[in-house]
């Protein structure tokens, strides 16, 4: 499953994006979403690579059986969607760089897998590395 969150931040790194990438699955692991930051392609703030797999699995009947892999920990307006949802599981390749809402998500009931990825930690720090100022506006920090 972190291989395709993985396929889709490359993606949008390659459009010169964030590189933050998602995907929804059923329990049984079918993709049903799967989608990356597009805030800089987009010029859209509220594409962040959560939502844009979220937007693309569609109406679903229940969340509460889905898991959610992401490359990052998700933010807190991810973190919300996620509660608001009651999405079941978060899987998440980074949360060094950015540990987001991981511990509220923990506190709220929601089982939260960290795989502390080197791969996905390594395309992170890189990326902050190189991009601080677009990072910044990212996280609210601008």
């Amino acid at each position: 499953m972190i291989a395709i969150a993985l396929a889709e931040a490359r993606s949008g790194l390659a459009e010169g994006g964030i590189p933050v990438g998602a995907a929804l699955f059923s329990q049984d692991g079918i993709v049903l979403g799967r989608g990356h930051n597009r805030r800089v392609q987009d010029g859209d703030p509220s594409v962040h690579g959560e939502t844009d797999a979220f937007r693309k699995a569609g109406r679903q009947k229940t969340y509460r059986d889905k898991v959610l892999v992401t490359t990052l920990a998700p933010c807190w307006y991810c973190s919300g969607l996620i509660r608001q949802f009651n999405i079941g599981t978060v899987v998440v390749g980074d949360s060094v760089n950015f540990s987001g809402g991981v511990d509220w998500l923990r506190q709220n009931g929601v089982n939260v897998i960290d795989l502390n990825s080197a791969e996905c930690i390594e395309m992170m720090t890189d990326f902050i590395r190189d991009h601080k100022e677009l990072w910044n506006e990212d996280i609210g920090e601008a």
